[in-house]
């Protein structure tokens, strides 16, 4: 039905209702008594009426297609890539709005579900650390719940993974239909709009590295035309990557994975306008985050956290649309704004609790200044660093420098590509660019030109012209931290005292220990031997345990050590499971070793899970824990499903038995090739 003709449909319909109601009122006094008549007039009118606004409400109300792309940089050709193959985006791309300042809130993808299906920064929610099981109040909904209120059918292809406790939840009051086939094609009402998620895992980290080569071959690369194999010869390699035969197939590797998915992105929009539908659909296409290389995921930089992201708007919803089809925006969004901005595109209000601020739709705000984003645990992997993007600059705190960007993690370090960077780890013959990630610690503070230097190779930092920038972004780094309750300096083994609450809905009592930790955390970077010393004595423990990381990043004297003695026997194992490491790494293990052999054995495994991890990192200074570390392996094993691997969601306990089982088998493998090597 055109336009024309359903404008005069709406027409006749209002007409004959305001009909129906005169007739109702004459009925009411010619027929007081004869009340069948009267009701049944009332009802017809009633009903039209209903129609009417339905049928008008319908008509305006778009359809929305958000097809997501897994652990994917804008590795495409209408970003300017030359070797990639997307054809399918890239004409996409010619019809839709292109966004080159688009960010995730992390650069890993649980934490990022979080944030995307709530509209809250992970780091305000608790669910910041990868595979969180911490819950969320019932106020907290998954936003197409909102859409399936306002008569949307919702479906999502297929992934989950929102990173709390309650992702039953989220996914049985989002979606009307959640699996594998999930499309919008399985609505019964035909006429109802939809919003519809398709999650693509070609581009996954699994595949681009992960699996096996001949895996990848058989699975993924066999899937596209000889003719659009990237040879790995030609591939453009970037220089922080080594140049070695296995690192560039896996660089070409990568481009294949991308290859593959967009001709999924094809057929998806191929389906779309088989059904009829392309003309009465906004269709979104980004992916999660950075892609799933080394120094992209898990990692703050631009590799990690810029995103494509195309926005494709049809004729009757142009109005809706910030440019023409083909062009380019510099209006810089984040992953927390796309959900106020899907419900404003749809009309719908935006609860109060989401923190980010539509960019499309009616009654828009002005752009935001500052993409945030944090990087805490992944796995096994302990860490907490936090960056704040403006158009220009990325500014990277990490609170946790004595950690590399390149930690041992047990899952990406089966792909042959992280095999080589480790084997080939040398100050002496890597260049300034492959050693900023490869090497062992990272500046406390990083700040980079992203307008000269798109891959951030240069610390500007220390810079004496961008000083007033560093100030500038440190202060929209505590500013942020304070208005979203950060409650990522807060250990995981002391955050279940925390209350799940958002940082605007919590107590007074609860906001004030989330500050205290972020005060301790941002001071103890620049805090002194002496100082940190005296913060040990707090009350909190969080504070103590910042106390404990700040003394880590720096050399300690023979005679402060000793300082350190009371705080094995501190309240908060997190705080004595720090100490044990500085002690031990500075050759006094007498007392700290045997405390986290006992931690090995704790009843909370994200205890066990910290003192494990440590003694991995220590390796040989540790070789004393290696009875108490097969002890806990065989314990977590005894929790392990059969078949156990890391893209595989499970209960709390049994993927923090995963995580100390990678580290407890990668010190003991550690341990047995060092007593190999000393015979």
């Amino acid at each position: 039905m055109c336009q024309s003709q359903v404008r005069n449909h709406r027409h006749r319909l209002s007409r004959t209702a305001r009909n129906l109601l005169l007739s109702f009122r004459c009925s009411r006094q010619t027929f007081a008594r004869s009340w069948s008549l009267l009701f049944t007039k009332a009802f017809a009118a009633a009903a039209l009426m209903i129609a009417v606004f339905s049928q008008s409400t319908a008509a305006a109300l778009p359809n929305i297609l958000w097809i997501t792309a897994e652990d994917m940089s804008p590795a495409l050709g209408c970003y300017g890539d030359s070797y990639a193959t997307t054809p399918n985006i890239d004409q996409l791309a010619t019809e839709s709005v292109r966004y080159t300042h688009s960010f995730a809130t992390a650069p890993v993808c649980s934490p990022v579900r979080s944030c995307l299906i709530t509209g809250c920064y992970a780091t305000s929610l608790g669910t910041h650390n990868m595979r969180s099981a911490f819950p969320l109040p019932p106020s907290i909904r998954g936003f197409p719940a909102l859409l399936k209120d306002a008569g949307y059918f919702t479906s999502n292809n297929v992934k989950t993974d929102y990173n709390t406790s309650d992702s039953a939840r989220l996914i049985d009051e989002s979606w009307d239909e959640s699996s594998d086939t999930a499309h919008w094609r399985s609505r019964r009402d035909k006429t109802a709009p939809f919003f519809s998620v398709f999650n693509l895992m070609t581009s996954h980290q699994s595949r681009t590295m992960v699996w096996p080569y001949e895996k990848f071959q058989a699975d993924v690369q066999s899937h596209i035309s000889s003719v659009d194999v990237h040879d790995p010869a030609t591939v453009p390699l970037p220089p922080y990557y080594p140049d070695t035969p296995i690192i560039r197939r896996d660089w070409a590797r990568f481009h294949d994975c991308v290859t593959a998915m967009d001709q999924q992105v094809g057929e998806i929009l191929q389906q779309l306008t088989d059904d009829g539908l392309a003309d009465d659909t906004i269709v979104l296409f980004f992916s999660d985050h950075g892609s799933g290389m080394p120094r992209h995921k898990r990692a703050l930089f631009d590799t990690g956290m810029h995103v494509p992201l195309l926005i494709r708007f049809p004729q009757k919803y142009r109005h809706l649309a910030p440019a023409g089809a083909g062009s380019v925006t510099d209006r810089m969004v984040s992953f927390v704004d796309f959900p106020p901005t899907v419900l404003n595109l749809c009309g719908l209000s935006i609860p109060g609790h989401m923190q980010g601020e539509a960019f499309l739709g009616d009654n828009v705000p002005a752009e935001r200044e500052f993409a945030l984003g944090h990087r805490d645990r992944v796995d096994e992997a302990f860490d907490c660093a936090r960056s704040v993007r403006s158009k220009r600059f990325l500014y990277i705190r990490n609170f946790m420098p004595h950690l590399s960007y390149n930690q041992p993690t047990a899952w990406p370090d089966q792909g042959d590509i992280r095999g080589q960077i480790n084997r080939l780890t040398n100050r002496d013959t890597m260049t300034a660019a492959q050693w900023q990630f490869a090497g062992p610690s990272r500046p406390l503070e990083e700040l980079y030109d992203c307008k000269a230097d798109p891959l951030n190779l240069h610390n500007l930092a220390d810079s004496a012209v961008n000083q007033n920038v560093l100030a500038s972004m440190r202060t929209a780094l505590a500013e942020s931290i304070e208005q979203y309750g950060d409650r990522g300096f807060i250990p995981e083994s002391l955050l279940s005292t925390v209350d799940a609450k958002p940082h605007n809905n919590a107590p007074d009592r609860e906001v004030r220990a989330v500050r205290i930790a972020a005060t301790a955390a941002l001071k103890s970077g620049f805090s002194t031997e002496y100082e940190l010393l005296e913060v040990l004595k707090e009350p909190h423990a969080a504070v103590r345990y910042w106390a404990i990381i700040g003394l880590g990043r720096m050399k300690m004297t023979g005679n402060s050590l000793p300082a350190l003695l009371p705080s094995l026997t501190d309240p908060a194992w997190a705080v004595r499971i720090e100490a044990a490491r500085i002690l031990v790494e500075n050759d006094t293990p007498a007392a700290a070793l045997p405390l986290l052999v006992e931690a090995t054995g704790h009843m909370d495994l994200n205890t066990v899970l910290h003192a494990v991890r440590t003694i991995e990192l220590l390796g040989d200074k540790a070789r004393a824990a290696i009875p108490a570390v097969r002890t806990v392996a065989k314990r977590c094993q005894g929790i392990l499903p059969n078949e156990t691997t890391a893209t595989f969601v499970q209960s709390a306990q049994q993927d923090l038995a995963m995580f100390i089982s990678f580290s407890a088998n990668a010190f003991l493998d550690g341990q047995q090739f060092s007593d190999q090597s000393e015979r």
